[in-house]
């Protein structure tokens, strides 16, 4: 279903659309591709961790507690498919879930994280591998707090891709918890500055776990990139 709620979000989602309003038929291979089973591959904490790369892969990472977790399970409706946790930095590997007809990766949130500091400096020497040398990805989505904004470690990390050339776009979390003009203030402030990551795609997405919000159209965006249905 396409993303309406009523009151002062939808103004902002009419100031400043996610993406161009994906039609009916790209809503609905959104909703079949992510109605079909998605079943859990396997947990890396290092590269032979890693699962073969055979399928379109998605990345989802963030700061540690931006809603990775919640995102994941609102995407494929299953409330329990990613463990979500109050405690940042609970997700130490990362985690693989199949779609059919593509791959999604959790990534452990970069920042603030209740882990050692030898496990925090291992995630920030595999994470950088993995998404500059993974064949099969097509995109990273990086989760960017509404209520925050784009911060210094969302940064280091955006210019990362950008030298290692691997597509990313941004994805805003917890839309349901921002006023709408600081929302759309802080849309117009990210919109400018993805002008000057040249490994960025323009578009963003604004998403809330929490009410559904978002979550058909970036599905949408996400079918986009899988396989086709007769490819496996």
């Amino acid at each position: 279903m396409a993303d309406h709620a009523p009151g002062a979000a939808e103004d902002v989602g009419a100031l400043f659309p996610p993406e161009p309003a994906p039609d009916a038929a790209m809503i609905e291979a959104g909703r079949l591709l992510f109605a079909q089973e998605c079943r859990f591959v396997a947990a890396a904490a290092d590269e032979s961790g890693l699962p073969p790369d055979t399928l379109p892969e998605v990345a989802i990472l963030g700061r540690s507690n931006v809603g990775k977790s919640s995102l994941v399970n609102a995407l494929t409706g299953r409330a329990a498919l990613a463990r979500v946790s109050h405690a940042p930095g609970r997700t130490r590997q990362i985690i693989f879930f199949e779609l059919r007809r593509l791959m999604l990766a959790d990534l452990p949130g970069y920042g603030f994280a209740s882990a050692p500091k030898e496990e925090i400096k291992r995630w920030s020497r595999f994470v950088p591998f993995y998404v500059r040398g993974r064949a099969a990805l097509k995109r990273t989505l990086v989760l960017i707090d509404a209520r925050h904004g784009l911060m210094r470690a969302d940064r280091d990390f955006m210019e990362m891709l950008d030298k290692a050339a691997v597509s990313y776009q941004i994805v805003l979390t917890k839309r349901d918890k921002v006023a709408p003009a600081e929302l759309a203030a802080r849309l117009e402030q990210i919109a400018s500055e993805l002008k000057s990551h040249v490994a960025a795609h323009p578009q963003l997405h604004v998403t809330s776990a929490h009410k559904g919000l978002g979550i058909a159209e970036l599905r949408a965006t996400l079918a986009a990139l899988a396989a086709p249905p007769d490819a496996r």
